[in-house]
């Protein structure tokens, strides 16, 4: 008698537990993504407003020279504090 009332009180608990790992792992890839485009989005504003205050001082050529120079830069530190 006590047997099926264990084993259904596991089951609802093991569900239970199941359900809050899947919400977590959803809200998770939700956060990811969100930072990602956030990420995505202040970056090209920002490479955009250096292109413009520099363009202003210079041609567009030197500008975009720049301006990649610094993106160049910043994905090479990138890739070596990855690799360590």
């Amino acid at each position: 008698m006590i047997a099926p009332l264990l084993r259904a009180a596991a089951t609802f608990s093991a569900a239970r537990s199941l359900r809050a790992a899947a919400d977590h792992a959803i809200n998770r890839v939700l956060l990811t993504l969100g930072i990602g485009v956030a990420l995505v989005v202040s970056s090209a504003c920002f490479t955009f407003a250096a292109f413009v205050v520099l363009e202003r001082q210079l041609d567009a050529a030197s500008a975009l020279a720049i301006v990649g120079g610094v993106w160049g830069a910043a994905g090479v530190a990138g890739f070596v504090a990855l690799r360590r």
